[in-house]
């Protein structure tokens, strides 16, 4: 009876012991993957995946793929499927994924402050926002960073949106569109990212109406985030942690070795879209746009603010919105 009872005792622990063995080997990293946009505001993943110190890093065991986005909508639908690990994404986008996912994603760094433009039509009337009552303005994408900051500003000068009783056509039209747009002098004006609003510039068809330091009298606001799955995270966390630091190494690499890294910059824009940017409208894209690994709190929670404003959440997010790591 006691060899048997020794027997069943043994075999329980096996069976444990395999299980605990099996869940380990699933929760094994294999792959880490990470999404951006193809914007100088995202110039850290640009940099980052031109370079490969990422994969040197993680080494042979870990494969890392990155995924080049048109918006940070698509990149929502790619976290909410588990397709996606971290992104560099925009603030409101983030905002709306955390509240959307009930709190599975989390902000971990901040990446890029600026960046975006408000550029005018040559030949166009458009000094301030109260000259954009009639116009017609395009934004990359409705509730993104662009979208909302420009509702903000409509708000604040007494305009609104033709589609809430208003005078002011707002538009969604795709970056590369809506320089073609501008072009055929089709549109009035554009919310818009760098390089696109350097890029219209330079070829003569528009002209900054507002800088991105003129965008909020609060100050420069917050253009680019790092996200995280919670999931991912709490699984690996010595992984996330090297992300970060890269991203950090990244970010300082950028801030102080500029010529260097503008140069590999353009060299995975070119691969991701074919066409290099000129090194002026780049300079300029750059000088514009304010690279920083440090959470911009107020800046976020101004977004969330006007999400909620809106209509875009319902209710503004909890502190647990943000996660830094270490």
């Amino acid at each position: 009876m006691k060899r048997i009872f020794v027997l069943v005792i043994s075999t329980i622990l096996l069976i444990f012991c395999c299980a605990a063995c099996s869940e380990k080997e699933s929760n094994k990293l294999t792959n880490v993957r990470i999404a951006f946009l193809p914007n100088i505001t995202h110039a850290q993943a640009l940099l980052m995946k031109e370079e490969g110190k990422l994969e040197e890093v993680y080494g042979d065991g870990i494969n890392i793929t990155w995924t080049s986005f048109n918006t940070g909508t698509e990149i929502i639908t790619a976290l909410f499927a588990k397709e996606i690990d971290i992104s560099y994404i925009g603030p409101v986008p983030a905002i709306s994924a955390y509240s959307q996912s009930q709190g599975d994603v989390k902000i971990i760094a901040g990446a890029a402050n600026g960046g975006s433009v408000l550029v005018a039509r040559n030949g166009s009337t458009i000094k301030t926002v109260n000259d954009l009552k009639g116009k017609t303005v395009t934004v990359a994408s409705f509730g993104n960073n662009q979208h909302l900051s420009l509702l903000s500003l409509l708000s604040n000068n007494w305009l609104s949106p033709i589609s809430d009783g208003g005078d002011v056509d707002i538009r969604a039209i795709a970056n590369a569109d809506a320089v073609n747009l501008m072009n055929d002098g089709k549109i009035d004006a554009a919310f818009i990212p760098e390089p696109w609003g350097s890029v219209m510039v330079d070829n003569g068809s528009a002209y900054f109406a507002l800088d991105y330091n003129e965008i909020d009298e609060k100050g420069i606001p917050n253009t680019t985030v790092v996200v995280v799955r919670k999931e991912f995270y709490d699984n690996h966390p010595d992984e996330v942690e090297m992300f970060l630091q890269e991203h950090k190494d990244a970010t300082d690499y950028i801030n102080n070795h500029t010529d260097e890294a503008r140069s590999l910059i353009n060299k995975q824009y070119k691969a991701l879209t074919e066409i290099a940017i000129d090194d002026t409208i780049l300079i300029s894209a750059l000088s514009r746009t304010e690279f920083s690994v440090t959470i911009p709190y107020d800046s976020i929670m101004d977004f969330a603010q006007i999400s909620v404003d809106n209509g875009f959440i319902e209710e503004m997010p909890r502190s647990d919105i943000f996660m830094e790591a270490g």
